[in-house]
């Protein structure tokens, strides 16, 4: 007897690729998509901050620049996925801290948080009762709906489908988050990295507590990092204070980006590098599971479940295994530690082999076709290794990175056989 139209079952959508490796599968493409891919080494970033005429910030605060920051690599490159352009001090200032990004320096906090007077001072402050507030908690979240409106949305699944979406997939918009008419290349790009699912995924982020405190008590990047350290040892409570204040900031601000639509995350930690391991999981470990724990209460409106979280430091080679613990679905490599062996040691972890993220070198972005091309068939070898592998840099996009080679680079991970990396067609404004 044929079965009727009407009661057919309904075609079940993959999942994008990057949540399906974060999920330990192995898709049929290997994903990949690069920190700080939105931003300055793209012509069209550029420009869009010559007409913007303001500081960084304060662009991450106004939701159509922001998205449409967040969606020109993925236009342009058909990477896996697009990650929201903010920065990580955005819920220190939504919280009411003076925070500034100085050009040749980074962000700048005056005073620091150096003792405990000021650290109690410090928490008594809330994510979005600052100055930006509410309106600034508020810019954030509509920044991610616009761009996930841009990228495609699934019809979220119900419990237990475990990422892949079922039945109609909203159409991505043909339009800019600026109202502009997007190009048919531009269109090609946003095609390509939806894939068979139809849609992309956007990543979220938000800094780990220990990267956050550093910068309070420091009130600037340092390369050691001795005045938080000092106060970890030399006052206890103050520093648990410090920690836990920072965990549930950041643990709000990536469930904002969840809840607006945002369907993975990642955790920061660029400063964990410059701890022991001990001090690591006795100081600073117990607060990055708490960041994550609340942050994987957010539910995605565009999956229907918590985002899976990809926990990334550098220098963290010592403390790959305790960075699993603290609750990540998997473990993003930098580009100093040798990729086969991080994979061995996530696999003695507590939480056992997890997926992987990581690492070319983004320095063999500037050194020719055929350095990179063996640096990009090293780490696709190593990665098989893992129960599942994101390809990305060990560290971000430089400013000056070439576009045409990124768009190259993701090429030969997807195996896109028509692009190869040395090519000088790659797409451009």
């Amino acid at each position: 007897m044929r079965t009727s139209a009407h009661n057919s079952p309904r075609p079940v959508r993959p999942a994008p690729a990057l949540l399906r490796a974060l999920d330990g599968e192995r898709p049929d493409r290997t994903p990949v998509w690069f920190m700080r891919q939105a931003g300055r080494s793209l012509p069209e970033y550029r420009a869009l901050r010559r007409r913007a005429g303001a500081p960084m910030l304060d662009i991450c605060l106004r939701p159509e620049q922001a998205a449409e920051i967040t969606l020109q690599p993925v236009r342009r490159h058909g990477v896996d996925a697009a990650v929201l352009f903010s920065d990580i001090m955005v819920p220190l200032r939504l919280a009411g801290v003076g925070v500034r990004i100085e050009p040749g320096v980074g962000p700048v906090i005056t005073p620091p948080v150096r003792d405990a007077a000021q650290v109690a001072e410090l928490t008594a402050r809330r994510y979005g009762e600052g100055p930006d507030g509410a309106a600034g908690a508020g810019a954030i979240g509509r920044a991610v709906a616009l761009a996930v409106a841009e990228l495609g949305s699934p019809t979220a699944p119900g419990p237990g489908a475990a990422g892949r979406a079922e039945g109609a997939v909203a159409a991505p918009s043909a339009r800019s988050p600026l109202g502009r008419e997007l190009s048919g290349r531009e269109l090609a790009g946003l095609a390509h990295s939806a894939g068979r699912a139809g849609w992309t995924p956007l990543i979220g982020f938000g800094g780990a507590p220990f990267t956050l405190a550093a910068y309070l008590v420091e009130g600037r990047p340092s390369r050691d990092h001795l005045a938080a350290r000092t106060l970890m040892h030399a006052d206890p409570a103050a520093w648990d204070r410090l920690m836990t204040w920072c965990a549930l900031l950041t643990g709000d601000f990536i469930a904002t980006q969840v809840e607006a639509g945002a369907s993975a995350v990642q955790l920061f930690d660029s400063w964990a590098g410059s701890l022991s391991p001990a001090d690591y999981r006795a100081r600073v470990a117990p607060y990055s599971a708490l960041a994550i724990e609340r942050a994987r209460r957010a539910v995605s409106p565009t999956t229907g479940r918590p985002a899976p979280l990809i926990h990334f430091g550098t220098g963290t080679a010592r403390i790959l295994a305790p960075m699993r613990d603290t609750g990540a679905q998997a473990v993003g490599v930098d580009d100093r530690t040798d990729l086969a062996e991080a994979i061995e040691t996530l696999a003695d972890s507590e939480g056992g082999p997890c997926p992987v993220q990581g690492n070319v070198d983004p320095a063999l972005l500037g050194a020719g076709a055929a350095p990179l091309e063996r640096a990009v068939e090293t780490c696709l070898a190593a990665g098989r290794a893992a129960l599942a592998h994101v390809v990305n840099l060990g560290h971000g996009v430089p400013p000056g990175a070439d576009p045409a080679v990124l768009t190259g680079l993701v090429a030969r991970v997807q195996d896109r056989k028509s692009t190869r990396l040395n090519s000088s067609h790659g797409r451009r404004s």
